[in-house]
């Protein structure tokens, strides 16, 4: 029995795709139907709970991240240029990705390919921490969407609304901020940059 017995660490240990960026792999955390916010743990590449969902908001589509990315240097020079913005740095992580599908999955902690059709620049208290959106290959409603700019401007403004808010506590001063919304061929420089910033940090 050849098989391996050692999980691979998703972040880590699974290829992003080779058709990527056209075609990634997203590993899921996360669900619409999660009333609890799982993260990978960084050390083990196992899900953690990161804190419950305390108030309204709700994950508008499958949230996870791109294997073998990253968000550093690069991807904040990236964020000042296209943004304007102070941009000092990335945020730390995997590069995020929203999958849209039409189908309920009903856990995170699955793999799946997905096809970016755009994204969403938020800077997160002078943090780039870019939204990769992105739909489910071969989904019957969202598959054939190729760009951000297709989708319909309800879905576009609920995920905006989403980043906008899900850090905030009642009555908090907002400290996330949208500079750009961005199509297809943006979402592809952003992945390749972060897989950039994932070489100089980890190799």
């Amino acid at each position: 029995m050849n098989a391996n017995v050692h999980k691979a660490h998703p972040w880590h240990g699974i290829p992003m795709g080779e058709n990527a960026p056209e075609l990634v792999n997203a590993f899921i955390e996360i669900v619409p139907t999660d009333t609890v916010k799982y993260e990978i743990d960084k050390q083990t590449g196992y899900l953690k709970i990161d804190r419950p969902q305390k108030y309204s908001n709700i994950v508008p589509a499958l949230y996870g991240f791109i294997p073998k990315t990253y968000c550093a240097d690069k991807i904040a020079a990236l964020a000042r240029e296209r943004s304007g913005r102070d941009v000092t740095e990335g945020d730390g992580d995997a590069l995020d990705i929203l999958v849209l599908c039409e189908k309920i999955i009903t856990h995170g902690d699955v793999m799946c390919e997905a096809k970016p059709i755009g994204g969403i620049r938020l800077i997160d208290g002078g943090e780039a921490d870019d939204k990769i959106i992105a739909v489910l290959k071969g989904d019957e409603v969202y598959g054939g969407y190729a760009d951000l700019s297709e989708l319909p401007q309800g879905i576009v403004e609920r995920l905006k609304h989403y980043f906008l808010t899900y850090k905030n506590l009642p009555g908090e001063k907002a400290h996330i901020e949208i500079t750009n919304v961005y199509g297809r061929e943006e979402a592809h420089e952003v992945i390749l940059t972060s897989v950039e910033d994932y070489k100089d940090s980890f190799y």
